[in-house]
């Protein structure tokens, strides 16, 4: 297992929650890596994504309240996330790079390796 994603939960509208994604193997945090969530019925969406070079791109309806992180020292990749609303209640997928997409410096991203997700719920 490579990507394990982990902070799910439940939190109130307008709440804080903070999710990580712990990195193995052949795939590390260093290169580029994003999250993704899937709401109940619908289709997984891009929430944010993050460069080999550092690059953070994030989809228009969570700018300015979510921001995604990586640790290297740590090998994991983060996401945390303010004003929750509730339609934010989704599974939440972790997805990295495989080593060999993987390009120190690049600001692209080419994601083909994920997580199992980790649920939770956002309450009014």
């Amino acid at each position: 297992v490579q990507l394990v994603e982990s902070g799910g939960g439940s939190v109130q509208a307008g709440g804080s929650l903070k999710l990580s994604c712990a990195t193995s193997g052949s795939v590390s945090s260093s290169c580029g890596m994003g999250w993704f969530r899937q709401a109940p019925g619908k289709r997984r969406e891009l929430v944010a994504t993050i460069s080999a070079d550092g690059t953070t791109r994030y989809e228009d309806y969570v700018k300015g309240r979510f921001t995604i992180f990586s640790d290297h020292a740590k090998n994991k990749l983060s996401l945390q996330m303010n004003r929750l609303k509730t339609y934010a209640t989704a599974v939440y997928y972790c997805a990295a790079e495989p080593g060999w997409l993987c390009y120190p410096g690049s600001s692209a991203v080419s994601l083909d390796v994920w997580g199992r997700g980790t649920l939770f719920t956002v309450s009014s």
